[in-house]
This record gives structure tokens, sequence and C-alpha cells, in this order.
């Protein structure tokens, strides 16, 4: 029986295309569970069989092996992971709750705060802040970018971190910090994680003229875009309308931070920045498995009303930066002016799509309408690979800037930060700027004691990191 492809308008998602069980899949006939009467026993056969096994782009690799695997040896994160291709370390499963709370763009119990230590470049071990979030506990107490993070709970950080205690007390509600400000003043305060916080995919948007940095001649734009989050598109708009209004010619997007998200938010922004000459070309072909090659897809530039004319856009990039993101630069760089600055991204040249459980189309039906009480698990299996115009891929080791520089985590975001002075040095004169020097290492090795470098970020902890799906539409 073919079913049809169902939509949801309400999340980033989505879906599910359910294909005809004839010559593919077999209906879905599972055996009662045994008497463990494992609850998820019906969602792990449904899981194998109606999404594994056509959607998942490797599922010729493993659909034999996954055969075999016995659902109740397995609890169902276990059982998703045991199913995936050896060569996949990007596709992922949530429950309910927090899928929700991500579309949300919602975060729980947390300081507002997204730590890093700029060890790779400047070999500095120190606990820095790479960007704080508006309205949080750490924005009310006027932390910013490159403030270091010197003491929790009255304990030096490098302490704490040698005693593998960092993380422990830093999650401690409420907490005593001590920061160093970028001009060496000490900031001593008792702070309360918020319950929730809502986020926001445009961090910062922002018009730099000759008043901000010597040499510029027209105003340039720069946008800090944290998320490609559809719910958000009203983020996009506004930013455009700022540059357009200001008469921008060179757009800074910095997409540093950008670990990827829903292609509507994507396709706005290429349809904004790509010139009018690009309007009908293909900036993104999305290629299947041989069972939805029938899908394969050709984006391209649709254009928008109040496009910016841009003589050149900018992006700046480190390796947080991934899935939309180096889609959005790889697909835009055969159609326009692009420079890249920065680091190399982070390297998912794929895509996954939002299968959900239940999932049949009844189940479907209510998703469509905003009505999640059925809804359990959400899975995102990677079910496709991305490549631009001229059919050149993402790397899996990333894109490669071509002007390196480190991330500067000393200096807040504006025309002093360095990834953004090189753009700013680039626009004005036609040349970058040399490399930021080193700085002296924070803490010294000695033989009694060693460095220790701790994963502080989603990227570092998270060898899913990089999510990347888009909207299906009915047909």
């Amino acid at each position: 029986m073919n079913r049809k492809i169902l939509f949801n308008t309400f999340a980033i998602l989505i879906a599910a295309l359910l294909l005809s069980s004839s010559g593919c899949n077999e209906p879905i006939t599972p055996e009662p569970p045994p008497e463990t009467k494992d609850p998820d026993y019906f969602a792990k056969v449904f899981l194998r069989r109606e999404y594994m096994d056509v959607y998942y782009y490797w599922y010729k690799d493993v659909k034999a092996a996954n055969a075999k695997l016995d659902p109740l040896k397995y609890d169902i994160y276990e059982f998703y992971d045991e199913m995936l291709y050896m060569k996949d370390r990007w596709s992922w499963m949530t429950d309910k709750e927090s899928y929700l709370k991500s579309e949300e763009g919602t975060v729980t119990g947390t300081y507002g705060a997204t730590l890093k230590q700029p060890v790779k470049y400047f070999g500095d071990y120190d606990v820095k802040v790479r960007f704080v979030y508006p309205g949080s506990p750490f924005d009310k107490e006027g932390v910013t970018r490159g403030w270091t993070l010197t003491a929790v709970g009255g304990t030096a950080t490098m302490d704490l971190i040698r005693a593998g205690k960092f993380n422990e007390e830093y999650n401690k509600s409420p907490q005593k910090f001590t920061f160093t400000d970028v001009e060496g003043n000490s900031h001593t305060f008792t702070a309360t994680a918020a319950t929730t916080l809502s986020t926001r995919s445009v961090l910062m948007s922002k018009v730099f003229t000759g008043e901000d940095f010597e040499g510029l001649t027209s105003p340039v734009g720069y946008m800090l875009y944290l998320t490609f989050n559809a719910n958000m598109l009203d983020d996009i708009d506004n930013a455009m309308q700022l540059f357009r209004e200001a008469g921008v010619k060179h757009l800074i997007l910095d997409l540093r931070y950008n670990g990827g998200g829903d292609g509507r938010a994507s396709q706005r922004i290429v349809d904004y920045v790509a010139p009018k000459s690009a309007i009908g070309e293909t900036y993104v072909i999305r290629k299947h498995n041989d069972l939805l090659a029938s899908q394969d897809k050709y984006s391209k530039v649709e254009g928008i009303a109040g496009s910016l004319e841009l003589d050149a856009l900018y992006f700046i990039t480190t390796k947080s930066s991934a899935s939309a993101s180096e889609m959005v630069l790889n697909g835009l760089e055969p159609l326009m002016n692009v420079r890249h600055v920065g680091d190399t991204t982070y390297g998912k040249p794929n895509g996954m799509y939002v299968l959900m459980y239940p999932g049949e189309d009844a189940d479907y039906t209510r998703y469509n309408k905003g009505d999640y009480s059925n809804l359990k698990w959400v899975f995102l299996p990677i079910c496709f690979y991305n490549q631009n115009k001229d059919f050149r891929d993402i790397p899996d080791g990333g894109i490669v800037p071509a002007n390196y520089r480190p991330d500067d985590l000393y200096h807040d975001f504006g025309p002093s930060e360095d990834n953004i002075k090189a753009c700013l040095t680039h626009i004005a004169s036609g040349t970058y700027p040399p490399l930021p020097a080193k700085k002296t290492k924070a803490v010294t090795k000695t033989s009694k004691e060693r460095l220790v470098k701790i994963a502080l970020t989603e990227e570092e902890t998270n060898p899913k990191y990089g999510s990347y799906t888009i909207p299906w539409k009915n047909r």
C-alpha cells in the first residue's frame, strides 16, 4: 500500500516518506514480545523495518546484520546505535521531551554561556567564554565573550579540572563564580541557573562603518548566526532588513558556532544573499539511497523580496561550524564572490530526516496538527548527502578556509576580534592582516603537574554533533 508523504509545519521537520511495502519492505507483523514485556519492543521493530531498512543512506550495508539483532538484548538507544553503519558518526535519536525543547529553542538548567580553552593555537588552558545568551544569568552579571572563568565555588578552575570535578561544580545551582574580564579586572558573584532559557538564532546583527573601522568606505553587515532554526526565520528577516536599509555591499556571516539545523532557514539566507544572476541556479543537490532516488532534489536559489546586492560574502567558521553551515558555504561558492576566514569546519557532508514513533499515517496526521501527545521517540538517521552545483561534496574532514585564523577568545565580538577584524581589513584594503601573536601558556607544565584539557563544547562531547534536517512538502 502506498503511503503519503507527511509534513509537520510546526517543527523543523520533517519527516516521513512512507514507501510502498511492496518490493522493499515487509508489512509490520511483529510477534508479540515475550513475557519480559519490553515497552519498546514494537518501537524497535518499527524502527528497523519502516525506517532503517528504507530511509537510512547505508541501508544496504547494514540490513542483513540488523535483521539478526535481537531487540530484547538492548534498550532502544543501544539498539539504534547497533544498527548504524560503522562510518556513521552523525545519526542520533532522542525522546519526546528533549526534542520538543530543542524545537522551542529553550535550554534548561543553564547559566547561559558556552566555554572553551584556546589550547589549539595559543597553548592557553584557561577557560574562556565563547558567547553568552542574552537574558541569561551570566548576561545579567555582565559576563561577555573573552572573560576568563578563574574559580568556581571558591576553588581555582584548573584545580577543579585536574581533580575531574569541574563539570560537577560548574553545574551546581546556586553557585559562586569568579571571572576575569578582558581588561584584567576580577568579578565574583553568586548566580542561580535558569530553569528555562529561550535562545535566539541570531545572536548579533550589526552594521560597521568607517567610524567603527578605519578604511571602510561603505557599510558592512555582520550577522552572528547560531542555528538554522526554522522557528526563528523572523530573526533572519529582521537582520536582512537592517542590512538592506543600510545599503551594505559586503556581509560577514559568522557561523563559527553554528552546528546546523533546518533547511528552510538555510534556504532563506541563500535567497537573501545570492546575487540576482544566481536565481534559478542550483545551490545544493541532495542524493539519497537507491530506494529514495526519486526524491533526489536540486534545491535552487529562489530569490526573495528585499534581497541584498552584495559585492562579496565573508564566512567565518570554526570546527564548530557543521552541517547546514557547511552546506550554505559549499553551495554559494560557485554562485558568488565568497571569502572564507577562520578555522576548518566540522565536516558533516550529509543530512537527516526527523522520523517519529509512533509513525503510522494516523500518527503523522496528528503531528502535522501540532498534537504530540502520542509521540514517544524521535530518530534522525542520515538519509542523504549534499553536493553543490559543481557536484562537489563537503569533505569529511571539513572545509578548509582560504585564510586560516584561530578563534580569538580574548576579545568580544566586534572590530577588535581577530576574525571580524580580518574580514574588515580585507574589505578595506584587499589584504588580510597577519595572525595574532601566540599567548603565553596560562599553566606551566612541570614534572609535578600535567596540563589537563577538558571537553567543554558540544562538538567535543557529542560525536553526533551537527544536525541538519529539511522539510518534506505534501505531494
